[in-house]
């Protein structure tokens, strides 16, 4: 495994931010790390980068301990954190080289522009870092954050506040870095993760609530509740139905009613019993998969 969390907590006074959190991930893995705001994700982030300590538990990446005086280790650790902090004052290639400075690389002017071909930042390498756009000061970000080739990568919110066509773009250049690294990617835009990661762990109030790979979502759904459609030959008064057992929800839809339940159970034999019991014949019942939206809020509610 490239990264290996074990039984990571977090406290800040009485406030237990982390709650014994453990899952590992495998080298060249692109996992999604979700949650509501304050579930604790930035700070689960921190402590793998060895910014902030742990109050219980270890991190590993490459075998090696994270703690927070751990100077090599974390020449093997990019970080883009959340409000991405960058030197407005100071154009590209000079905050760049700087950056490169504190890694004390060889050759930092052939890096800075590698960095700068592999961002996409070659139209605008002139400017100062103040009068790029949000999404190109993203760029300068991973841009820093890839400049000492780790090969674990953290990126804590990376497409915040991009526009449609900047969410896109960064989006591409994020899949196709992955391809080469470790990612780890914080986002609260559900499509996104959906779309470029390969695994999901979902996080709520300090605990670990999900870890699945996102084909397998559907496993999630039997510990989240479950959906059917089913349309009878007569019409049904919708209280008359939540009396099925595990039966929490029901929505009249398109011709029959949809059913929901948050038991872990499934609820089919139920209705069909029900069917049988009020002499009403089923026309049609379908299980309706969830999507990754649906179980993060399932979850996280």
């Amino acid at each position: 495994m490239t990264v290996e969390i074990e039984n990571i907590s977090k406290l800040y006074g009485s406030q237990k931010a982390l709650d014994n959190i453990s899952f590992s991930i495998s080298k060249g893995e692109m996992l999604g790390l979700l949650g509501p705001n304050g579930a604790g994700k930035s700070t689960l982030m921190k402590i793998m980068t060895g910014f902030i300590q742990a109050s219980s538990g270890t991190v590993l990446i490459n075998g090696n301990k994270v703690h927070v005086d751990s100077i090599e280790l974390k020449k093997d650790v990019g970080y883009l954190p959340e409000n991405n902090p960058l030197y407005s004052d100071l154009y590209i290639t000079e905050y760049l080289d700087i950056v490169a400075g504190f890694y004390k690389l060889h050759n930092r002017h052939k890096r800075v522009w590698e960095m700068i071909g592999i961002t996409g930042l070659e139209n605008e390498k002139h400017k100062k870092i103040g009068a790029l756009s949000k999404g190109y000061r993203q760029r300068v970000g991973l841009a820093q954050a890839l400049i000492h080739d780790p090969s674990v990568l953290i990126l804590d919110e990376p497409t915040s506040g991009l526009d449609p066509n900047q969410l896109v773009q960064i989006r591409s250049l994020i899949s196709e870095i992955s391809k080469e690294k470790t990612v780890v990617l914080s986002s609260h835009i559900l499509q996104e993760i959906e779309a470029i990661c390969k695994r999901i762990v979902i996080i709520n109030q300090g605990k670990l609530v999900a870890d699945s790979r996102i084909e397998e979502i559907g496993n999630l759904e039997k510990r989240v509740g479950q959906k059917v459609f089913v349309s009878f030959d007569k019409q049904v008064v919708n209280d008359k139905l939540l009396s099925i057992s595990g039966v929490n929800n029901c929505e009249s839809s398109a011709g029959g009613y949809l059913l929901s339940s948050n038991s872990s159970s499934d609820i089919r034999p139920e209705i069909f019993r029900f069917a049988v019991k009020n002499d009403l014949v089923i026309l049609a019942m379908v299980e309706k998969q969830q999507n990754l939206e649906e179980v993060f809020h399932s979850l996280t509610r």
